[in-house]
């Protein structure tokens, strides 16, 4: 870009501004980590999911009436993405006890009204689902292909063409399901999403979300330190880390304030978070490869000269490659959908701070070290 041809700014000189910036982002996000907390996805939660998109607009304090009282506790209900989108949460992961005779009874009802009368037999049942045996295979077809076309999650048990039996799904969404298509007869719906996972996973997947962003980070240490200085890879860590704690801030202080945008964390965040660290790396190695060649050349001028030089003479790549990341995010941020919003928006305000801490934190860092401590950087 000619704009930056000639391009000079004194970066180093509005480190204390930008040291105030960022402390002020970083407080926010914690007084908004404490006050509020962070809302976590089924992913981490443990219990059930399920999305459901009506064809026309709902009402989401009669759909809250209506899963209130089918005897699954206390359920959070809410808008997904729009007027037409309604995501239910419940801690259960199974049908309870006292509900379980009333699906079944839903089913039975379902393969009456579809063939009166069909002999059949209950052979087996569980916590999640129930097994018929019926006299012949045509009929068994005909019941799987009609439950399923009702919204149950009936299948065939064997694959086999003279299998009579019959497994139907009896899980916290079914019953959800059910009593919605039954309450709500004028609005058809179907399923975008439907999550389930135990408490004892989603605290694994919590621990290990955790590991994998801490390793990430240890592994960035020990290879910056290799192919830079240690202080180099000191100031690129404490910048990651910046980048991660004011977006997770943000995460925090933004929960249900932008409608149409769920900033609950799940899986596909932390893999978002992961792809920032990358990203954020990349920016600032590019900067360090920069001063290092810079300092190589320049042996008797200033550190600070050296820095804010090098910094000026990437800018031009940086700004290239941020803003093209950037409209990318921003369009899947836009259209990519509820399931893929989050991701997205984590990495659109990551890539900017990641950024803005590739020039104003890890650079100045490695300076500040350097001046406090009286140390001369050189390779």
């Amino acid at each position: 870009m000619r704009f930056f041809e000639n391009f000079n700014f004194d970066f180093l000189g509005k480190r204390k501004f930008a040291y105030a910036l960022s402390g002020s982002l970083f407080l926010i996000g914690l007084i908004a980590a404490f006050t509020r907390g962070f809302q976590f996805g089924i992913d981490f939660k443990g219990g059930s999911e399920i999305v459901l998109q009506f064809e026309k607009p709902i009402n989401i304090a009669e759909v809250r009436a209506d899963v209130e009282n089918i005897g699954l506790g206390n359920m959070e209900v809410k808008t997904f993405g729009g007027e037409t989108g309604v995501m239910i949460r419940t801690e259960m992961q199974v049908v309870p006890v006292e509900v379980y005779p009333k699906v079944i009874e839903g089913i039975e009802a379902e393969i009456e009204k579809l063939m009166p009368g069909v002999p059949r037999k209950l052979i087996d049942s569980s916590a999640s689902s129930v097994t018929y045996a019926f006299e012949n295979p045509d009929t068994a077809n005909q019941i799987i292909d009609g439950l399923f076309a009702s919204g149950f999650q009936s299948g065939r048990v064997s694959e086999e063409p003279d299998n009579v039996e019959m497994l139907v799904s009896v899980g916290i969404a079914d019953w959800i399901k059910e009593n919605l298509r039954a309450k709500i007869t004028d609005n058809t719906f179907t399923v975008l999403k439907e999550d389930r996972v135990g408490p004892k996973i989603g605290a694994e997947l919590k621990r290990d979300a955790l590991l994998a962003i801490f390793f990430a980070l240890i592994a960035i240490l020990v290879y910056l330190g290799f192919r830079f200085k240690f202080v180099f890879a000191f100031g690129a860590v404490a910048a990651l880390f910046h980048d991660v704690l004011i977006t997770l801030g943000l995460f925090s202080l933004l929960y249900g304030l932008i409608p149409g945008l769920n900033l609950d964390i799940d899986l596909t965040v932390v893999a978002a978070f992961l792809t920032l660290i990358g990203y954020s790396i990349n920016d600032t190695v590019i900067v360090f490869d920069r001063v290092r060649e810079n300092l190589k050349i320049h042996k008797t001028r200033p550190l600070f000269d050296v820095i804010n030089t090098s910094i000026s003479q990437t800018m031009s790549r940086t700004v290239i490659t941020g803003g093209t990341t950037l409209l990318t995010v921003l369009v899947l941020m836009i259209f990519g959908g509820e399931v893929l919003r989050a991701f997205a928006f984590t990495l659109f305000f990551g890539i900017i701070i990641g950024t803005y801490s590739s020039i104003f934190v890890a650079s100045t860092l490695v300076y500040e070290y350097a001046t406090k401590y009286h140390k001369k950087v050189e390779f």
